[in-house]
């Protein structure tokens, strides 16, 4: 507040006054307020229980130390345990999981504590490349094919997610499943990307437009892609999958070119899985080759559950190529209720083997359902892994 001291010089100033002249300056204000913020702030963080906050956490339990046993300290199983107990400890082959009944399996292994085990925290989308990526790809006849680079990377890898080895390694049921049908309804198609956890893969028919677009959006939340393609079923060409259906009884080199265009709708795949194929899947003259040309590019092979008859894994074994069978289609009877009893019936069959796959097609009940019964998988001790991930030890 302003005085004019030559026109009023005998004005008692008033204690208004007084106190305003002795006010601090702006510098000493702002100093003063910044320390009492940093006072205030350091005051309440060592009042707060978890200062790490924000940051990934793995929460680990560390079990009581055991005593070690040897060879020579530890009596064999044949003198102390029972025939029960050696095949419970006993490794399960992968031929072992995937022929064994789920009942049967179940009765053999010993109830699993997961108690001990590292808590494991996923992001719900871990996004992918971009594709296609040059290093697996080449031009071919009717569009970009993919190939194992000049350093030997292979598409089967640098297209999947990556899934940390502590998931690969635990000992929780893993499920896997692989949704088709997509690209062909953008809408059903957008909800998937958007609604379902990354893990759950998708299996991308070559029909659709702007598959690679569709593709990218669906990496870029993490969703693993395979191509479906579609083989020649029982009673075609009236049961039709499509156009450049493969065939049984067609000279090698017309399939290989229905293969290439295929293959050329859209890149990004670390895999192949059937579109139908009763009839193709029982005929090894028309699957060796196409198998084989899968194998010469570094991709895998997904069989799904509808087919009962398959030469596919002998043929697989003899070409070297990576192959897996899903053991469930679950959306068979269209309708909710029968949609969550076979994920349920899946969640058995991977407690019982250690991990399942399951195969459904992207329609909106198959999508909501799914959506649902993934929100509160992980707190029933399950993980839900990629596709990709039930390869890891396989040689290919």
């Amino acid at each position: 507040m302003a005085r004019d001291e030559l026109r009023q010089p005998l004005r008692k100033r008033s204690l208004k006054e007084r106190l305003w002249a002795k006010r601090p300056s702006a510098l000493a204000a702002a100093s003063v307020l910044s320390f009492t913020i940093l006072v205030a702030g350091s005051v309440w963080l060592s009042r707060i229980p978890y200062p790490f906050a924000g940051e990934p956490v793995v929460v680990a339990v560390i079990p009581p130390p055991e005593a070690l046993n040897t060879a020579s300290t530890t009596p064999s199983e044949t003198e102390t345990g029972t025939a029960a107990e050696a095949i419970a400890d006993e490794p399960v082959s992968d031929d072992a999981i995937a022929d064994a009944p789920v009942e049967a399996a179940a009765d053999l292994l010993p109830e699993r504590d997961y108690s001990q085990e590292a808590s494991i925290i996923m992001a719900t989308h871990r996004p992918l490349k971009v594709a296609p990526i040059a290093a697996v790809t080449e031009e071919g006849p009717t569009g970009p094919l993919p190939r194992i680079s000049s350093k030997g990377k292979k598409p089967s890898d640098v297209y999947a997610q990556v899934t940390p080895s502590a998931i690969i390694t635990s000992e929780r049921p893993k499920i896997a499943i692989v949704l088709g049908g997509m690209g062909i309804n953008a809408r059903l198609t957008q909800k998937a990307i958007k609604e379902l956890p990354g893990d759950i893969s998708f299996g991308f028919a070559p029909y659709g437009e702007n598959l690679q677009e569709q593709v990218n959006k669906a990496r870029a939340k993490g969703h693993e892609i395979l191509l479906q393609l579609p083989l020649e079923p029982v009673g075609y060409p009236g049961n039709n999958p499509g156009p450049q259906t493969l065939l049984a009884d067609v000279e090698p080199d017309e399939n290989l070119k229905s293969l290439y265009w295929h293959m050329g709708r859209f890149t990004g795949f670390s895999g192949v899985t059937n579109y139908m194929g009763s009839r193709f899947l029982a005929a090894p003259e028309g699957l060796s080759p196409i198998l084989a040309e899968l194998k010469k590019r570094g991709l895998v092979y997904l069989e799904d559950a509808t087919v009962s008859v398959s030469v596919s894994p002998a043929v697989a074994r003899q070409a070297g190529l990576p192959m897996r069978r899903a053991s469930t289609v679950i959306d068979v009877n269209g309708d909710a209720a029968s949609i969550a009893d076979a994920l349920a019936e899946l969640e058995k069959e991977a407690t019982a083997n250690g991990f399942a796959i399951g195969t459904g097609s992207g329609l909106e009940v198959t999508i909501d359902t799914v959506a649902e019964w993934a929100k509160d998988a992980q707190e029933r001790g399950i993980l839900l892994i990629p596709v990709s991930a039930a390869y890891r030890g396989q040689a290919g």
